[in-house]
């Protein structure tokens, strides 16, 4: 069996474990990171894909709120290239209690999340879609973050200082001597072939799998209780601005404009299963439902797709758990010593947070870490631009309109409703080395507006086959996959134009291309 040697072993290749390897990379320690699947595909890349300015806890979670108002501010600094700059909107409608409104207001100041109120019919000019019935709005800080751009910065800006990144690789195994972790046994789920890796320190930043690494290491009472939400995209941008309803967090108060289209979310289920992503009809219906307080009319518009996310929600049974409802769990992150709390020196475990706050997350690990090796070093990544980033630009939405405009005659349109050109598939291809058009997918969003790949998806599977070693077998797996997985977030909102468009995709994938008889 081949074997690596570390001086960090990362379980769990989300924006947490990300970070981690960044921070661990950046103050010159070896690190390698393994994840059962491509980087950010767990709940960092099943989220709603806000920013948060921390109001949204300012009333009820606190020290989540203080913590995601800091690194709102520091996520903007270190990774503009990752962050539409959106605002944030809390409105008080109809339907939410009046009284709230002051409650929000002083929860913000108290936990420094910058709000100012402004008149309602200033709100209205600037989103007219708003229900025009609002009695009082703040504005904050939110913004928009694309979660696979910022995980695969890190991923390259650790790998740059010599971090080994390896995706498609599931701890199977974790190396226990007596009281001491000293690294874990992976597989490639690819291949089947097994690798190990000796670490003088193993984290896992496995989010709501923490409970399941733990167990391979023999450590009981790591509970994080998975809250299973679901959230659903929208055909173009009802809003510009993030909007949120002023009432305490509950089901579909929020509606954040991502790229191209606009997202509502989220409900709040407890689950056994981290791998729960369960689609109820009644939860899809009552989400567009509540859009539809916010934004009238939004059950009108045409809903592209559907899907789930679970938050790592940690109750520590030693102490902390209380047993009721998943709402009422801290977002706060939680790291455990597990020397300090079950006599076992070398592992870390790190869990729950937000997205926002990864960076805060890996540099409290990291510093642990250090302290462990008894080599403390100094955390620079609240300054050190992300690979990609140093410009300081944010995302602008029309800016994809003019860099096609700038090479219509010389570079092919392969993916209209994203407008990828053919250019960027290959580079990633490449880059990548995958012959996975879900990976492809992440990275370039092809195949993520209206006809969900319908137009697009057969051509970039014939400009993979066109790679060296890819054979024919290889591509139409590519092709049945994407589309099998699409259809996972398609069929549950089939109604109206995207049940038209739905129709006419399957036309040309079985009519047409007879996609499952394919060799």
């Amino acid at each position: 069996m081949e074997k690596l040697s570390t001086d960090v072993l990362v379980i769990g290749g989300g924006a947490t474990g990300a970070g981690v390897a960044w921070d661990a990379a950046l103050r010159g320690l070896d690190v390698v990171l393994v994840e059962r699947g491509d980087l950010g595909t767990g709940t960092s890349g099943r989220f709603h894909g806000l920013l948060h300015s921390g109001g949204r806890y300012a009333v009820k979670d606190p020290s989540a709120a203080d913590e995601c108002a800091r690194e709102n501010l520091i996520v903007r600094h270190i990774a503009p290239d990752a962050i539409e700059d959106t605002g944030g909107f809390f409105v008080t409608t109809p339907f939410d209690d009046p009284a709230y409104a002051d409650r929000f207001a002083l929860g913000c100041r108290n936990t420094g999340v910058p709000c100012e109120e402004i008149e309602p019919a200033q709100a209205l000019r600037e989103e007219p879609r708003l229900n025009p019935r609002v009695s009082r709005a703040f504005r904050v800080p939110d913004a928009s973050i694309d979660v696979w751009r910022l995980v695969w910065a890190l991923a390259r800006g650790a790998q740059e200082r010599g971090a080994r990144v390896l995706p498609y690789h599931e701890a199977v195994a974790v190396h226990r001597d007596g009281d001491e972790i000293k690294g874990a046994r992976v597989r490639n789920s690819r291949t089947g072939d097994e690798l190990d890796v000796e670490a003088r320190i193993t984290v896992s930043a496995s989010g709501a799998w923490a409970g399941k690494i733990a167990g391979l290491a023999g450590i009981e009472g790591v509970q994080v209780r998975p809250g299973r939400g679901i959230m659903i995209a929208m055909n173009h941008r009802l809003v510009n601005t993030v909007v949120n309803r002023c009432q305490m967090p509950t089901d579909g108060d929020i509606i954040v404009p991502i790229r191209t289209v606009c997202v509502v979310g989220t409900t709040d289920v407890d689950t056994e299963d981290p791998d729960d992503h369960s689609v109820i009809q009644d939860e899809v219906d009552a989400m567009l439902a509540y859009g539809e307080r916010l934004v009238p009319g939004f059950k009108d518009a045409r809903a592209l797709r559907v899907w789930t996310g679970v938050r790592p929600l940690f109750e520590d049974t030693k102490g902390n758990g209380d047993g009721g409802s998943s709402r009422d769990v801290t977002r706060a992150h939680a790291l455990l010593d597990h020397m300090d709390r079950d006599g076992v020196s070398g592992f870390f475990t790190i869990t729950g947070g937000k997205l926002t706050t990864y960076r805060l997350m890996a540099q409290d690990t990291v510093d642990a870490v250090c302290r462990q090796l008894g080599d403390p070093r100094p955390c620079t990544t609240a300054t050190e631009r992300l690979p990609g980033s140093h410009d300081g630009e944010y995302i602008r939405v029309e800016d994809r309109l003019g860099r096609r405009e700038r090479h219509l005659r010389d570079d092919q349109l392969i993916c209209e409703c994203e407008l990828i050109p053919r250019r960027r598939i290959e580079d990633t291809i490449r880059q990548r080395g995958t012959t996975d058009l879900d990976d492809v997918r992440r990275l370039l969003r092809l195949g993520m507006g209206p006809c969900q790949g319908g137009f697009c998806i057969y051509r970039a599977a014939g400009i993979l086959h066109g790679h060296d070693g890819i054979d024919t077998s290889q591509a139409n797996r590519a092709l049945v996959d994407y589309v099998l997985e699409r259809w996972k977030g398609v069929w549950p909102i089939l109604y109206g134009d995207q049940l038209r468009q739905a129709r006419l995709d399957d036309w040309i994938f079985q009519g047409v291309l007879d996609i499952e008889h394919l060799p």
